[in-house]
């Protein structure tokens, strides 16, 4: 079990974390949030060396990726870094990278119902108008959650705010802040049902973020 309490906020650098060897050679990550050793609710940063492959599997409740560099693929087509994927549950699939790539990874923590297969470009999507000088990219939705890029211009202050259902962030340029810290890219940052804070930035920096998806009811 790691970071599996859900009312307790987590930050991890992930650039300041140490790869450990997966089941498959070739294949490293960094675990944020485990439930098991290679079942269940995963959140992880997975590196493929040039040539990995891992051999074929099931996502019995589904399957979350974006690409941070290189270029991942499998046997529906090769995705390039900024690409964000979504494997519906019950889906599987036998990933390789030929050139090696770095990933975020979700596992086993979609609503069953929730059966759509997402394949976003992200770097060839138009950004649309948010909140103040931000601009937002959705990516998926299901009911309360919502995943979105969130763009924050140079400077950028924005509203005190709770986040029900939580909220997680993965830092993928520049440095968000808040009152609480400073988080750099790389950074993964998961703030529990009802928690609160004040954002800014005083870079432009680019997020993914998850809100929405966490248990209300904490573990």
């Amino acid at each position: 079990m790691l970071n599996m309490d859900f009312s307790k906020k987590v930050v991890v650098r992930t650039t300041e974390e140490e790869w450990v060897p997966s089941p498959a050679g070739g294949v490293l990550r960094k675990p944020l949030a485990r439930e098991e050793a290679e079942r269940g609710h995963a959140t992880s940063v997975v590196r493929y060396e040039p040539g990995a492959s891992f051999k074929r599997h099931e996502h019995p409740l589904g399957e979350e990726i974006l690409v941070l560099e290189g270029v991942f693929s499998d046997e529906t087509g090769d995705y390039p870094a900024g690409t964000y994927l979504r494997n519906p549950p019950g889906s599987g699939h036998a990933p390789f990278s030929k050139e090696g790539c770095t990933l975020l990874v979700k596992l086993h923590q979609f609503d069953e119902r929730d059966q759509s297969t997402v394949r976003i470009d992200t770097r060839n999507t138009p950004w649309l108008p948010g909140i103040g000088g931000l601009e937002v990219m959705p990516l998926h939705e299901f009911e309360h959650e919502h995943v979105a890029l969130v763009k924050w211009p140079a400077k950028e202050i924005f509203q005190p705010h709770r986040h029900f259902g939580g909220e997680e962030i993965f830092v993928l340029s520049g440095e968000f802040c808040d009152e609480h810290g400073r988080y750099p890219a790389g950074t993964w940052i998961r703030s529990p049902h009802m928690s609160q804070h004040h954002p800014f930035v005083d870079e432009e920096t680019i997020i993914w973020v998850k809100t929405g998806h966490l248990p209300i009811e904490a573990h």
